[in-house]
């Protein structure tokens, strides 16, 4: 109705103008040289009006001849795009579908109608890579990773490559890259993490470390890497400190403060790690520059106090007991042991010992042996170093497991039952 309403408008005004210009009077005078040529006013305007629309006509016309080879193109581009489109989606579900011939010919058909771009060559990588052509895939990541809008994915893909044929330089080196190009991506921090236990450099896994990773362990490996005596010892109070329950670098850091002359700082750090987490190697440590056995059950009294009826305490009190020959003090505590059901086979072993000490080759010593064999055998064995993941006994702990190749799983762990023979 709105239209309706200004075309008659337009109309009502035309008709006005032209009655205007048909009821002007008046005649137009034009002299070129001796020429004269008249002309009345309303046709003179009817004329330039003319002339006006057909130079419009013609200017309108020639704009629009010079750009129809855009408008032309564009129509292409679009139709090209429609059908690249189309083909992206038949890639995707080929390769939902798992079929890798008809996913790389129709992400090739979509390479040629739309380019590469990022998208496309996304679904290229993964193509080639379904056909098993993981050169072909590397290509398509390389042309991703030259983009600078698309380097990441480039490089993320790239790096996935190289990790999976093991090539762990290289795969630093891209991960470095990623990083560079996404800074403060997770994704990559994780991935130089993981790269950094398997090629073993523990100074990057301790710096790439999340909160909740084992940093006393990633800190001693670091130390026992470093050349630097002052950044080796640096990473072993950053062991210490990350958690006392950790024996060896309670050992270690407390070594480190022996040998500067801090005897005193160091057995207060072995009694911290005592109090946080007993282990024989700390009770090692402790007692081993004592070699009167009175003084060393006073020594012993000293660590364990913090925990004094702890398993491990009780143990190592029996044994300084029993070396320094206080039967009646050693019996006490391996009864308490016993009692409590935390005895293992260490425990009934000393217990044999003693029997030996107090009653010799008598037949009471005999038959007290024989029943603590038999509890021997059914109790735990001694806690030894143990991977986690393959299960192999080591004699003390290390980084990396020399049976699995596994870093981080070797821990202090008790032993399954076994059976004990008197030799």
């Amino acid at each position: 109705m709105a239209r309706a309403l200004w075309l008659l408008f337009l109309c009502v005004v035309t008709v006005g103008v032209a009655w205007v210009l048909m009821r002007m009077g008046g005649t137009v005078q034009v002299r070129v040289n001796d020429a004269e040529i008249y002309v009345d006013l309303p046709i003179l305007l009817l004329a330039l009006g003319i002339l006006f629309l057909v130079l419009h006509g013609l200017l309108t016309g020639w704009r629009a001849l010079r750009r129809l080879p855009a408008r032309m193109r564009a129509k292409r581009e679009a139709r090209d795009r429609e059908k690249g489109d189309a083909a992206l989606t038949r890639a995707l579900v080929a390769l939902a579908a798992g079929t890798a011939d008809t996913a790389r010919l129709e992400v090739r058909r979509a390479r040629q109608l739309l380019g590469d771009k990022p998208q496309v060559l996304l679904l290229s990588a993964e193509a080639e890579r379904l056909s098993g052509s993981e050169e072909g895939a590397a290509e398509a990541f390389r042309t991703l990773a030259a983009r600078d809008d698309a380097k990441f994915l480039g490089l993320r893909g790239l790096l996935r490559q190289a990790i999976q044929r093991q090539d762990w330089p290289a795969a630093q080196q891209l991960a470095r890259e990623a990083e560079a190009a996404q800074p403060g991506a997770a994704w990559v921090r994780e991935e130089r993490a993981a790269l950094a236990l398997r090629t073993q450099d523990w100074r990057e896994a301790l710096a790439l470390a999340a909160p909740k990773a084992p940093k006393a362990q990633l800190a001693l490996a670091a130390a026992r890497q470093e050349s630097d005596i002052a950044q080796a010892a640096e990473l072993e109070r950053q062991a210490f400190e990350a958690d006392h329950a950790f024996s060896p670098a309670v050992i270690a850091y407390a070594k480190r403060l022996a040998s500067a002359g801090s005897q005193r700082k160091a057995r207060g750090v072995l009694e911290q790690g005592w109090a946080a987490a007993p282990h024989p190697d700390l009770a090692e440590a402790y007692l081993k520059d004592e070699a009167d056995p009175l003084e060393r059950v006073k020594m012993a009294e000293t660590l364990v106090q913090a925990n004094r009826n702890h398993p491990e305490s009780r143990l190592l009190l029996a044994r300084t007991a029993l070396a320094a020959g206080l039967t009646g003090r050693a019996r006490q505590e391996l009864e308490a042991l016993v009692q409590d059901g935390t005895a293992d086979a260490r425990a009934y072993l000393l217990l044999v010992e003693l029997e030996q000490v107090e009653h010799g080759e008598s037949a009471v010593a005999r038959a007290a042996e024989a029943r603590w064999l038999r509890a021997a055998t059914a109790a735990p064995s001694e806690p030894r170093w143990r991977c986690g993941h393959c299960g192999k006994l080591h004699a003390q702990w290390v980084p990396v497991c020399d049976g699995c190749g596994t870093a981080g799983e070797v821990s202090w762990q008790p032993g399954p039952a076994q059976l004990v023979q008197r030799v």
